[in-house]
């Protein structure tokens, strides 16, 4: 399901865009709308890793490091090619993916993550993250921010070029229209696909790590820092929003279609449905080659403090 709306909704953008095009100059401009469209997306499946990379500068970290131990034996369980590890120096707990495809993925994770979160919650967090390699939602959300932002740029011209003139006559209406709502559209296409993805790499990134309920106590932690700990990477490049595990910012406490992240509540509690529905002790029966957190899972309180044993017989009953 996911898939299908994640299509529909790239399908949409990309007929948004060759809309702009044609207002800018019908045929003609619909089909320069396609060609610029194809090279943007040709450079950002060749360089959007490096560039987001650089952005955060970020350091590539080797077998020594912990975060790479962690990452190592989760990516050989998602069956994954290992991807690059890096740390950013940042205070706001974070993490992100990307790459065009597994065989050239990265993952990175703040030092405040590192910091914040207990071993078993990084797992499932970098868990997480290689469920967007394993899924190619770094290719996905690639083409969809630059889409969204070639976009932005049609309708901006679409206003100063003065709409088609092929009928002979200047359409300023329809190309201030363009040039107000185009964007905003495509904005909300690009973070409609986002929350698509995340509740996707959730229940994927669940999976992997085993412990669905150590990814939600770690959405609680990082959500709630999130709204104390400013992200100065996300304030300069708001595009970069998308990125991340949880929202650089205040997050809602319910789905937004402003929003490029569902609410953590929601999240969270899809994740202690997934916890209740599956085998009792379901971590405990999968190695772990990271240290195990001294809480037992049975009867653990969730992350929003609802016993995880009623959240069974109620699901079951």
């Amino acid at each position: 399901m996911n898939q299908t709306k994640t299509f529909m909704l790239m399908a949409a953008m990309a007929a948004l865009f060759m809309g702009v095009g044609y207002v800018i100059g019908g045929i003609s401009g619909m089909l320069i709308a396609f060609v610029l469209a194809a090279g943007m997306n040709i450079f950002a499946y060749w360089n959007s890793d490096k560039l987001v990379l650089k952005m955060h500068n970020a350091q590539e970290v080797g077998p020594d490091h912990p975060l790479w131990k962690i990452v190592a034996p989760l990516a050989q369980r998602a069956e994954l090619p290992m991807p690059k590890v890096y740390m950013v120096n940042q205070d706001q707990p974070n993490a992100f993916a990307t790459g065009r495809n597994p065989e050239n993925a990265a993952v990175a994770a703040t030092n405040g993550l590192m910091r914040m979160l207990d071993a078993d919650e990084i797992a499932a967090v970098m868990a997480h993250e290689l469920a967007h390699v394993k899924n190619r939602d770094t290719l996905v959300m690639t083409v969809t921010a630059t889409l969204a932002g070639a976009i932005s740029m049609l309708g901006n011209w679409a206003f100063f070029l003065g709409g088609n003139r092929n009928s002979g006559q200047s359409n300023m209406f329809v190309a201030l229209i363009a040039m107000i709502v185009a964007p905003i559209a495509a904005g909300l296409v690009q973070m409609a696909i986002s929350r698509t993805r995340e509740y996707g790499a959730d229940a994927m990134g669940a999976d992997i790590s085993g412990q669905p309920l150590k990814l939600a106590s770690a959405l609680a932690k990082l959500q709630g820092a999130a709204r104390r700990i400013p992200n100065p990477v996300a304030e300069a490049n708001p595009a970069a929003a998308s990125l991340y595990i949880v929202a650089p910012g205040l997050g809602g406490v319910r789905d937004s279609m402003f929003s490029t992240h569902p609410a953590a509540e929601n999240r969270i509690a899809a994740l202690e449905a997934m916890a209740g529905s599956a085998l009792p002790d379901v971590a405990g029966s999968i190695s772990q080659p990271w240290p195990h957190s001294s809480v037992p899972r049975q009867g653990r309180p969730s992350a929003l403090g609802i016993n995880s044993q009623t959240r069974r017989r109620d699901h079951r009953g």
